[in-house]
């Protein structure tokens, strides 16, 4: 192999931990590592920021599991950096954060982009470093990897100084040891389907950590068996079927809807793979008198409103299918959830034939979802829109409309689809984003044209920051600071060598996404939204009775 110098073995350990692509920007303070890349089997592929860069790797990691990869430079490189790693962290991404820094001889003064980079990043990774000897550039690397990649998954972030980089090492890549799968007690599982047995108005809560588990099959049979209806959070889409009689679909609207009715009336609340960050549970027992069944792969947080019965913590399919066996609904009754499913789908349909235009948001979700294949992948920004895509757009499989709803970051979309493309070529992507979170990252189209990534950006435009004007309005009655002024967002994806369209009636809306979806290159739809429909849906769940 010749003499390694820090950066060649940092990079023989990312080949070594099955990197395919690492996002980023070059910089004078990690040009080792760029030139250790350039001889690599690893594919970098050069951002406009970036955030865009960190936005990527987290949206890989979240399809694949396996830990994203995103590289800058020192000083306002790393700092770009920091949202798109923060947002992996809270939502539960794997990601491997790799920052350049000044040599270790200058941290001592004041020196030019120097920052403490390990300080400035440890509050948003699971864990961070910097290498300050080359003997541990493997052990670093390998240790980096399996915290990302461990339950619950998140960023890390590794340091290197350029003075480090440029030194000689000897040495391999450590080997990657096997996960082994974790088991619940037997009194857990038992506890657990002795009060399942019990329950008359049982409902299954489910979040993300089911699809992190890929126990979208084992949740699907025991909801079936059990006769129990399945609710889940906005990055739960997908682990039921929507059209399973026993689908309730999605809470997390932050305001009443037809899943509150449930919670209102449930004596167990069975929570698979929830985690508190998606949606607090003091939003749906604000008492804290609901009983709880924790089944998951770590312990429950501390909540005063999530206080389990009993925690059933190992592999999360295992545990189901434990349960199942124990478990007697044997003769239960139907429970009363169950009835509310015709008024939320109901509410879903009622927009089909609208013709309203602006588009209203419902119709324009249920004409997307009716375009878009079961495999094929939304991934939402955020914004007004982020709430009706997680009501109204539903799903057949885990990890196909993607929301973050952790940190919950505006600008993911478009350089999210662009890692979703990677990892699934052969599907059509759909980036949904308003026109605000579009102008954060727009850029990134340029690097989605570059690298081949043929994707749909569809964007609800109603000139401003419309959730906030939203929420300015339930609480104020009024709103400001939120209007502001667009390009033309058809000349602006011409300008890119993209192609551009613009809707200007609901019947327009299908036949241009489809043409869109079939281009060799990126697309931009602008689709004007009508957002009175948030009001009109405040003032709804405003007015909302459960029936049972």
């Amino acid at each position: 192999m010749g003499e390694m110098n820090t950066a060649d073995m940092l990079v023989r350990c990312l080949e070594n931990e099955g990197v395919e692509y690492v996002f980023g920007l070059p910089g004078e303070e990690n040009l080792h590592v760029l030139e250790a890349l350039k001889n690599s089997s690893i594919q970098f592929i050069t951002t406009r920021h970036e955030q865009g860069a960190a936005f990527m790797a987290d949206l890989y990691g979240r399809l694949t599991g396996k830990a994203g990869v995103c590289l800058s430079t020192l000083g306002p490189g790393a700092t770009n950096l920091m949202t798109g790693v923060a947002d992996a962290n809270l939502d539960g991404a794997p990601l491997v954060a790799i920052t350049g820094q000044v040599g270790t001889d200058r941290m001592h003064i004041e020196s030019h982009q120097y920052l403490d980079l390990v300080a400035m990043f440890a509050p948003v990774t699971k864990w961070n470093t910097q290498i300050v000897r080359p003997s541990n550039t493997s052990e670093i690397v390998r240790k980096a990897f399996k915290l990302a990649q461990s339950e619950k998954p998140g960023a890390v972030h590794i340091d290197l100084p350029e003075n480090i980089a440029a030194m000689p090492v000897t040495g391999e890549p450590l080997t990657k040891d096997e996960r082994e799968k974790t088991y619940a007690s037997f009194r857990s599982i038992g506890k657990a389907a002795v009060a399942i047995s019990k329950a008359k108005n049982p409902l299954i809560l489910v979040g993300n950590g089911a699809i992190r588990a890929h126990a979208a099959e084992a949740l699907t049979e025991f909801a079936t068996r059990m006769n129990i209806p399945v609710i889940n959070t906005f990055m739960g889409k997908g682990v039921i079927p929507y059209t399973h009689p026993l689908a309730l679909w999605t809470m997390g609207l932050q305001q009443r809807d037809h899943v509150s009715c449930a919670f209102d009336q449930t004596d167990l609340v069975i929570a698979v793979g929830y985690d508190l960050i998606e949606y607090s549970p003091k939003k749906w027992n604000p008492e804290g008198k609901i009983p709880i069944i924790h089944i998951g792969a770590a312990h429950a947080e501390i909540d005063s409103s999530y206080i389990p019965l009993v925690e059933v913590v190992g592999d999360i399919s295992d545990s189901l299918n434990e349960i199942m066996k124990q478990a007697d609904r044997e003769g239960k009754a139907t429970p009363h959830a169950v009835e509310l499913r015709s008024d939320i789908r109901a509410d879903y349909e009622q927009y089909a034939n609208d013709e309203g235009f602006p588009i209203k948001p419902q119709k324009l979700i249920y004409d997307l979802r009716q375009v878009m294949g079961p495999e094929d992948i939304v991934i939402s920004d955020v914004g007004a829109h982020k709430m009706w895509m997680a009501r109204h757009y539903h799903c057949d499989r885990p990890n196909t409309c993607i929301i973050s709803n952790g940190f919950a970051a505006m600008g993911i979309a478009m350089p999210g689809a662009i890692g979703a493309k990677l990892v699934h070529p052969d599907r059509h992507v759909v980036a949904v984003t308003g026109d605000g979170g579009f102008m954060m990252n727009c850029q990134e189209l340029e690097t989605a044209l570059r690298v081949g990534t043929n994707f749909v950006t569809l964007i609800f435009n109603d000139g401003g920051y419309g959730l906030i004007e939203w929420k300015q309005h339930n609480q104020f009655g009024d709103s400001a600071f939120i209007k502001f002024g667009n390009p033309d967002f058809v000349k602006f994806a011409e300008s890119m060598g993209l192609k551009g369209y613009r809707v200007n009636s609901v019947a327009e809306f299908i036949p241009t996404l489809e043409e869109a979806l079939k281009q060799d290159v990126p697309t931009v739809i602008d689709c004007p939204v009508d957002y009175g429909e948030n009001l009109r849906f405040s003032q709804k769940s405003g007015d909302l009775s459960c029936k049972m």
